[in-house]
């Protein structure tokens, strides 16, 4: 693994990114439709973060505002090889930087229970112990607040 580059992806070609790593990662390994992976929220609606190794993407993570102070941080995905080396935090840490700059002052995660202590080590909390399936996974919304 080279250097890792992390990009605020606000051109086309580096949002093709962060869609190429969520169709390995979730539409290839998951067997996730890509009309489940790609909603209404993606597009320019959206903002991207995306890792790059050598100019491939390896990382990726999405935000889209649910109001006025708060956004929906998701699709959080790391391609299998590059799991275990703390990309997933890198991608969320620099999605925080570019929320906080753009005014908002919380953050909320659907997390899919079996990473909520992934997301507990980044900060985030349990909004509810209210367990709920987003396509086929059991989920719980966490949250952080950016102060």
């Amino acid at each position: 693994m080279n250097d890792i580059k992390v990009l605020r992806a606000t051109q086309t070609w580096q949002k093709a990114g962060a869609y190429s790593v969520r169709i390995e990662g979730m539409n290839r390994q998951h067997h996730i439709s890509l009309r489940e992976e790609f909603d209404d929220y993606d597009g320019d609606r959206s903002k991207y973060i995306v890792l790059l190794d050598d100019e491939y993407p390896v990382a990726t993570c999405r935000f889209y505002e649910l109001s006025g102070e708060r956004v929906l941080l998701g699709r959080v995905v790391v391609l299998p090889d590059y799991r275990g080396k703390h990309l997933g935090s890198m991608a969320i840490s620099e999605a925080e930087k570019w929320i906080k700059e753009l005014g908002y002052q919380e953050v909320v995660i659907d997390s899919r229970l079996e990473a909520v202590g992934f997301y507990e080590k980044q900060d985030y909390t349990r909004e509810s112990d209210k367990v709920f399936k987003s396509w086929k996974f059991d989920c719980v919304r966490m949250k952080k607040r950016l102060d």
